[in-house]
């Protein structure tokens, strides 16, 4: 069965950096393209970041764009969210996610597997 397992959340200050983990069992991330969605509370859960199979293509949410990156540990079979610039909007539960596809996508609805969240709270 296949399970992905966030950590790397916690309480950080306004202008901090984080990193998010995510591993997975039982299934290979070189073969399917992943991504990082967030819920805030009262919120929908909405989209973050994308990586395509190969980490060649890459999408962002325009609120995330030029202080988040994703990318892939292949040898470790991970992928990661670094967190820069952070602000207290960001606070969030962050989800791994992972789509039967090898290309990106930014809906909900397209993605087959998620892990159970990680927090991550940004202070002011």
């Amino acid at each position: 069965q296949v399970q992905l397992v966030e950590s790397g959340g916690g309480l950080v200050q306004a202008g901090g950096s984080l990193r998010l983990s995510c591993a997975a069992s039982e299934l290979t991330f070189s073969s399917y393209a992943v991504a990082w969605f967030r819920q805030a509370p009262g919120k929908e859960r909405e989209f973050v970041a994308t990586s395509s199979w190969n980490g060649r293509s890459t999408a962002y949410a325009d609120s995330v764009k030029g202080r988040f990156t994703i990318s892939r540990d292949t040898a470790n079979n991970r992928v990661y969210l670094q967190m820069s610039s952070l602000k207290p909007e960001d606070t969030a539960v962050y989800y791994c996610a992972v789509r039967h596809d090898l290309d990106i996508a930014t809906q909900k609805h397209e993605y087959n597997y998620w892990g159970q969240g990680t927090q991550v709270t940004v202070s002011s």
